[in-house]
């Protein structure tokens, strides 16, 4: 997910998705995960929440729900133009943008917490997304992300949907941890999450 319909990686992204954004709340993996992501995360005094690849904001529905009252700041940021159209009746308090997780067009510092559900595999070009992650974070903010955790042999597969998804890059909390630490984040806790043949790594990382 790099430029907005640029390159042939993210036209392949934005078509995908926009094909299955009607049915994307139909998985129950998505929906499950969302809200043990929500479980995880300390939400006490959190003020500002970006959800980055937020798809139909499944993400921000889920921490809505345990925030009924004095809801932060939610806004959701995705590449397909379709997700985004099926997200904003979904929850209309947030708000929700259409763009590049490479170049958000929003201020330094505008948020405590960063949230990224299944998506890190995605980016064309993570380092570039993880630089905007430490820009737009609060002194002391958290990032939160989900990834698959597949053993070695599993994350080899043919590139569905005319794109490579590199999960390997992110399946334990030790690549997660390296892959965020040049942007000063450490790892602060992790956990996991399974769903039938699916297991889900879920970490915290903090920014000083």
């Amino acid at each position: 997910m790099t430029a907005l319909g640029g390159s042939d990686h993210a036209r392949a992204v934005v078509a995908h998705y926009d094909e299955r954004a009607a049915s994307y709340d139909d998985s129950a993996l998505h929906r499950g995960l969302t809200d043990e992501v929500a479980r995880f995360i300390d939400l006490d005094g959190v003020r500002s929440v970006l959800d980055v690849a937020t798809g139909t904001g499944l993400m921000l529905r889920a921490i809505a729900a345990r925030i009924p009252q004095d809801r932060p700041l939610l806004i959701g940021l995705d590449l397909s133009p379709a997700m985004v159209a099926v997200a904003r009746p979904r929850l209309p308090g947030a708000g929700f943008l259409v763009g590049d997780a490479t170049e958000v067009l929003l201020p330094d510092a505008s948020f405590d917490l960063i949230t990224c559900v299944t998506a890190l595999h995605l980016f064309e070009q993570p380092d570039a997304v993880l630089a905007e992650w430490a820009r737009l974070l609060t002194p002391g903010g958290r990032v939160v992300t989900a990834s698959f955790g597949a053993a070695p042999e599993q994350v080899v597969a043919p590139p569905a949907g005319g794109f490579v998804r590199r999960h390997e890059s992110f399946r334990t909390p030790e690549l997660v941890a390296d892959a965020l630490a040049s942007h000063g984040f450490r790892l602060a806790r992790d956990t996991t999450w399974e769903h039938a043949d699916d297991r889900l790594l879920i970490c915290e990382l903090v920014r000083p």
